[in-house]
């Protein structure tokens, strides 16, 4: 896990550049709001604002991410001021919790901008909780939230923003449905079941930190989409935060909340949120947990004792959440999985279509969309065959084939990206034979997908395949992509009654 995390693969240091300018930005909030006079309570607040600005705004363009910013105040000032007028009502403040929660889950059918506002409303009833926040200190907090918001936004769109030099990122629609078929629907009522045991467990273990508990469900339904993924994120959060406590108990306690160490370690907290969230959320876990526990460190707080409760409510909350996921209006993993693993088929075709179109003459026709697209989808398949490659995944046969998928779709992609070069090359001449190496393609992209073809194997297709080495270079790519796309049949429909997932 330490490898994956740190020595992965980071194609332009985008992954660096994204923590490195995260620290400057939450640094500069942070001294602006100490340069205004605000006390350590509304400094922190306006860090964690210039940190979920940040890290949850991710709109495919510059110009969107901009929006979105400006947009979180009106969902986030609004909610601290209802939780802050609530502290006294315990009853009361527990529903509008709830309610925000199942509400910032629902958002995210509105894509990006969705789940960032869902997620700055939530936090923002949550740091009321974390910093016992009264009326009386709204003022003082909407001013930190603010400047906070203006500091880390002059570093991400003034100072460094590296995006303006970036491709467009494909941003993908989520799977359709109406009511309780679409999958936000589900899983925001699945949020609030899960956050009403965690709340319930929560309080039982302790009166006063009791939100963690909620805060654990609420950051195992974030990204993702069925119950394998929320199983396998709960996991991953409490071995995070296990991880995290011997740093809390060896390194932070001993400070006693020292001003210039507690700040390095802050920062080294937030670094590693940023750089590790895109490959591992354990190491990113880790990570908020070394976070938090030095603003307790810092807040004054921070003891044994408390570092195992937080291991304890964290528990207790990715507990909720799976009970929630595994009996409550279940998103199974088969289902997601299928969908995703067929719109990636689809792009495929699409994408050859493009650039047979592109050497063919046609001035309008660019797979470098599509590919882009494609990318993207392959990285949305991965995430949704997590569970089943998991190192702990009991089911051997289907992981062998789940294995066995990724590898040819990720050869559809490279072969995809392949074609898409040779496309962009002017010098490039069209050959005839490609319009049948396409339809080739479509056809075994329908036995791939077609309802009333999925268990047909499409091997039959390789029979027509030219052989290797007598065309162009892109025939040679459609001629590895239709025999990966051949293969694919075998790990896909080989068992009718035994899908890649279950059911």
């Amino acid at each position: 896990m330490l490898k994956r995390a740190f020595v992965a693969p980071d194609p332009g240091w985008l992954r660096l550049r994204h923590a490195t300018r995260a620290v400057l930005g939450i640094g500069l909030a942070v001294v602006v709001c100490g340069l205004a006079g605000h006390s350590l309570v509304g400094a922190v607040t306006g860090g964690l604002a210039a940190l979920l600005a940040l890290f949850t705004v991710t709109d495919p363009t510059v110009r969107g991410q901009v929006v979105t910013t400006a947009l979180l105040p009106v969902a986030g000032l609004p909610v601290l001021a209802l939780a802050a007028g609530l502290h006294g009502l315990p009853v009361a403040r527990d529903l509008a919790f709830l309610a925000v929660m199942g509400a910032g889950v629902y958002a995210r059918r509105w894509g990006p901008r969705g789940h960032s506002l869902g997620v700055f409303a939530f936090m923002a009833f949550f740091v009321t909780q974390f910093l016992h926040t009264l009326p009386a200190q709204l003022p003082e907090l909407y001013s930190a939230v603010l400047l906070s918001l203006l500091a880390s936004s002059a570093v991400r769109f003034g100072f460094w923003c590296y995006e303006r030099r970036l491709p467009v990122a494909a941003v993908l629609a989520p799977v359709t449905g109406r009511g309780l078929a679409r999958a936000t629907t589900r899983q925001a009522v699945q949020a609030t079941a899960g956050g009403a045991l965690a709340l319930m467990a929560g309080q039982f273990l302790s009166g006063e930190r009791w939100y963690w508990a909620v805060g654990a469900t609420w950051w195992v339904f974030v990204n993702t989409a069925s119950r394998g993924e929320a199983l396998v994120r709960g996991f991953r959060r409490v071995l995070g935060t296990l991880a995290g406590i011997p740093v809390g108990l060896a390194v932070i306690a001993p400070l006693h909340g020292a001003a210039l160490p507690s700040a390095v370690l802050v920062a080294l907290g937030v670094f590693g949120i940023f750089y590790t969230a895109a490959v591992s959320y354990t190491w990113m876990m880790f990570s908020v947990t070394v976070l938090a526990g030095t603003l307790y460190g810092l807040l004054g707080v921070l003891d044994p004792a408390l570092l195992a409760l937080r291991l304890v409510e964290t528990g207790v909350g990715a507990l909720g959440a799976m009970v929630a996921v595994l009996l409550i209006l279940p998103v199974t993993t088969h289902a997601t999985t299928d969908a995703w693993i067929q719109r990636a088929l689809r792009c495929v075709h699409a994408c050859t279509n493009e650039a047979a179109a592109r050497l063919a003459g046609s001035a309008t026709a660019d797979p470098a969309p599509r590919v882009a697209e494609l990318e993207a989808l392959l990285g949305r398949v991965r995430l949704s065959l997590g569970p089943l490659v998991h190192p702990l995944s009991p089911f051997r046969a289907r992981k062998a084939r789940a294995g066995r998928v990724l590898a040819l779709l990720d050869v559809c992609a490279r072969e995809v990206r392949g074609l898409a070069s040779v496309a962009a090359d002017p010098e490039a001449s069209h050959d005839a034979r490609l319009a049948a190496a396409c339809w080739r393609v479509e056809t075994s992209v329908e036995a791939l997908t077609a309802p009333e073809r999925r268990h047909r194997t499409a091997a039959v297709t390789a029979g027509a395949l030219p052989p290797a080495g007598v065309a162009g270079p892109a025939l040679e790519h459609l001629h590895s992509l239709e025999k990966a796309l051949a293969e694919l049949a075998a790990p896909l429909h080989s068992s009718p009654r035994a899908p890649l997932l279950g059911a």
